[in-house]
């Protein structure tokens, strides 16, 4: 009987290792960049190996001299290859890459049927994975597609998507690409939000004591960290001539910038061998500024990425990868369009010459950014081998789509992403200090207001405690603040965030730097400009400016400011004073103005020279006529010159047309030095001027410019919401 036990319990133990086997995991790897992503699985897959059993097969651009021949890479790292396919066929053009999938169509069926996996990993958007896909899709073969439901450009986003329904099972980087397949009607349950597995590798290793030996073995003893450049575009299949333009013009800024780089070959995609010509034509191989290699080993691209000045192309790796480092990424092209981004990525959408590029490198090269984690958390790989574990393979093979309904997620809803997403708008004036939580239809949820402190210490400090207090608030009131816009008056540095000088309304307020503290404190983006230009920013995105592509902002308040928007871009000019407007000279021996000079715009037309001209006037008893109301102990405004104006004082109509003419032919020279199509009166005193400046214009104008037409603000706010504009604009993408 006790032999009887046994035998049963051995055939026991024998049928639950029989129903236990291990799961078979095919990991296929087409080139360089879809093998820093599959690596880490496939050591992870490997040290489980009384779970999994591993079968790589490598194929496409891995097995290319031209490309570095990478494959060596992956016997390096002590994987046993089961299958090498050489499946491209050269041309770098369209047909060929459609004859390569053709050919790796033929290919594949015999290595799939030798090698009966349970599981097929694919990466990615490449024609390559296409194939893959493809084949073990019509023999039965359950599929893992890795980064699906991400959005990009060119016929990637096609290819991806593609793969993505042909696969049965999804590890997605994003929250945004789970969302993105579960719109596609995919099984949500069969979607694991994983993150991306290169930055399990990434966020772990960048930090190696041995970076500077890694730089200079692949830039020479002399340069620095964060002294170079690592550049990597691949041409654009669905416009080559346009990729191939913008390449050249990036190594012509790469040239002129004179910095050391080092740059990768592009991809083997239709176009490339035209990009090698471009670039050899340039002698870049031989130029000493330059290095050209076809590969580098993942871990030590990691440490030139981490360490560069800057990151130049279209690579994902540039949106992806840098952002874990802070990196600052010039992003050319279209080719990552959709793609989600952190702060640290500039796009360059399109350039006719090399000089916006060259601009770029000026505004990103050396600066460091906020780490970004929006593609991984350095834990992708534990959680896909253990959705690889719970993988039923007595399930039905058929794939079922989720139809409608898709899962309801208030991310989905724009009406609500309009409402929520707000700014933290900062208005710092002569007497005031105000805060406001603006939504991104220019509604103001809530506004703060105190006096504004005499000293720099006290100003800062309630400038902190006011925005403490309304992130706070936000939360109650469901805004998701996106970053701090603040609008302050004087001549002002918004590429580095700094008040070079202000107006002598506010003291103790040159070379203030207002991004880092406040940056610092809420742990949010920061933009800093003149009240001026802010009023432009808030017509051009709330007000008469919306959609007109050139207009001129006047600000007529205690001063005269305002604002150029040219080409639809504010203009700053080469010391930040472009649109001082209050300082155009109308006069040679006009009154003395606040600026030191004399016979300027704002000595005529302004609150504070109207109020001097009305206490004038009051002092020789010339102000008061019958009918007018005013209190005695009431301090002389310009509203008193206006009322008095109004009521037949011709007195007070002499000042006022004076400063009316004297307005109206400010602008005029405005119109002819910039040509607007309109021209935007701003602030208390804009209603009243409206009528007399379009007359001058009328009047005095060249012909071409008299039919200028001269409105008035209908916004209540306008420097909250110009500051607002800033960051509604730009915070979640910066765009060049």
């Amino acid at each position: 009987m006790q032999r009887s036990r046994e035998k049963l319990e051995r055939e026991k133990m024998d049928e639950q290792n029989r129903c236990k086997r291990k799961l078979r995991v095919c990991v296929a790897t087409c080139n360089r960049a879809d093998y820093s992503k599959l690596a880490p699985i496939m050591f992870g897959i490997k040290s489980h190996s009384d779970d999994f059993e591993l079968e790589a097969v490598v194929l496409g651009s891995h097995l290319i001299d031209d490309y570095g021949n990478t494959f060596r890479m992956i016997e390096q790292d002590d994987f046993d290859i089961s299958s090498k396919l050489h499946t491209i066929v050269r041309g770098e053009d369209e047909a060929a890459m459609v004859e390569s999938v053709g050919l790796a169509l033929v290919k594949l069926p015999d290595v799939l049927q030798r090698l009966q996996p349970d599981i097929l990993v694919v990466h990615g958007d490449r024609f390559d994975a296409l194939a893959l896909a493809t084949a073990a899709a019509l023999m039965n073969i359950r599929i893992l597609h890795l980064e699906g439901g991400e959005v990009s450009g060119t016929i990637d986003d096609s290819i991806r998507h593609a793969i993505s329904k042909l696969a049965h099972y999804h590890a997605c980087c994003t929250r945004r690409a789970e969302q993105h397949l579960i719109a596609m009607c995919e099984d949500h349950s069969r979607i694991l939000l994983a993150g991306c597995p290169s930055y399990d590798k990434l966020l772990s290793s960048h930090h190696k004591q041995d970076y500077m030996d890694i730089i200079k073995s692949w830039l020479g003893d002399k340069v620095q960290d964060q002294d170079y450049i690592v550049a990597l575009q691949h041409p654009v299949t669905t416009d080559i001539q346009h990729s191939i333009k913008i390449y050249g013009l990036m190594l012509d800024a790469l040239i002129s910038f004179n910095k050391k780089t080092l740059i990768l070959f592009p991809n083997i995609d239709a176009g490339s061998k035209e990009m090698v010509r471009v670039m050899r034509k340039k002698g870049i191989e031989q130029h000493p500024n330059f290095r050209a290699v076809k590969h580098i080993p993942f871990e030590q691209f990691i440490q030139l990425v981490c360490h560069a000045g800057c990151m130049i192309g279209n690579s994902s790796c540039g949106v992806r990868e840098a952002g874990a480092f802070g990196t600052p990424v010039i992003n050319l092209g279209t080719r990552q369009t959709g793609r989600e981004t952190g702060e640290n990525v500039l796009h360059v959408r399109d350039a006719d010459t090399h000089n916006k590029i060259y601009h770029a490198l000026e505004l990103q090269f050396g600066k460091r950014y906020p780490c970004s984690k929006i593609y991984g958390d350095g834990n992708a790989v534990p959680r896909i081998l253990k959705f690889l574990r719970t993988i039923d393979l007595d399930e039905p093979l058929q794939k079922t789509f989720c139809f409608p309904p898709m899962k309801d997620s208030i991310s989905q809803d724009i009406d609500h992403i309009l409402e929520t997403q707000s700014a933290l708008a900062v208005d710092l004036g002569g007497t005031n200090l105000r805060v406001a939580i603006i939504c991104t239809g220019g509604r103001i949820v809530k506004k703060y207001t105190q006096p504004n402190p005499k000293t720099f210490e006290a100003r800062m400090q309630l400038i902190l405690k006011m925005c403490a207090d309304a992130m706070q608030d936000a939360v109650c009131l469901n805004c998701r603040v996106l970053g701090v816009g603040v609008s302050t008056g004087g001549r002002v540095n918004p590429q580095e965030g700094v008040v070079l000088h202000s107006t002598k309304l506010i003291q103790e307020w040159s070379s203030v730097d207002l991004r880092t503290p406040i940056s610092d404190a809420l742990h949010l983006p920061v933009w800093v400009d003149n009240d001026g230009n802010c009023a432009a920013l808030a017509e051009r995105k709330f007000g008469h400016g919306k959609g007109v592509e050139n207009f001129v902002t006047v600000i007529t308040g205690t001063g005269i400011g305002g604002g150029i928007i040219h080409h639809n871009e504010l203009v700053h000019g080469s010391t930040f004073c472009a649109a001082e407007l209050g300082h155009i000279m109308v006069s040679l021996e006009g009154p003395e103005c606040s600026c030191g000079s004399r016979g300027c715009i704002e000595a005529y037309a302004s609150g504070m020279a109207l109020q001097r001209e009305a206490k004038r006037l009051h002092d020789e008893d010339l102000l008061t006529v019958e009918g007018m109301d005013r209190k005695l102990m009431e301090p002389i405004t310009a509203a008193h010159l206006i009322n008095a104006a109004k009521l037949g004082n011709s007195k007070a109509e002499a000042v006022l047309n004076k400063a009316s003419t004297a307005l109206g032919v400010g602008i005029i020279n405005i119109l002819h030095i910039v040509n607007p199509s309109l021209v935007i009166l701003s602030g208390v005193l804009a209603s009243y001027y409206q009528a007399p400046v379009q007359q001058v214009i009328t009047q005095r104008a060249l012909f071409s410019t008299q039919s200028v037409k001269v409105v008035s603000s209908d916004l209540e706010e306008p420097a909250l919401l110009g500051a607002a504009s800033m960051v509604l604009d730009y915070a979640t993408r910066r765009i060049y």
